[in-house]
């Protein structure tokens, strides 16, 4: 007979909340890329779009570990 696997366990509420209040602080960096991004009035130097990007990849970092947060093991 085939056994089904037992699921696996479920992660604590705690360690859920630490994740989301982590990926939150994870997306500051990008939404102030963003404003500057969206302030700046003359064309953007170009020494600037290596901390921009970096800035937009942590924050890409932030959604996904929101996102991992939110699913259910």
């Amino acid at each position: 007979m085939s056994e089904t696997p037992p699921p696996p366990p479920s992660r604590s509420g705690l360690a859920t909340a630490g994740m989301v209040m982590f990926g939150v602080i994870l997306l500051l960096p990008g939404i102030c890329a963003l404003i500057f991004i969206a302030d700046s009035s003359i064309p953007l130097d170009i020494r600037f779009v290596p901390v921009l990007v970096l800035t937009l990849l942590v924050a890409f970092a932030g959604v996904m570990l929101i996102r991992a947060a939110r699913k259910r093991p």
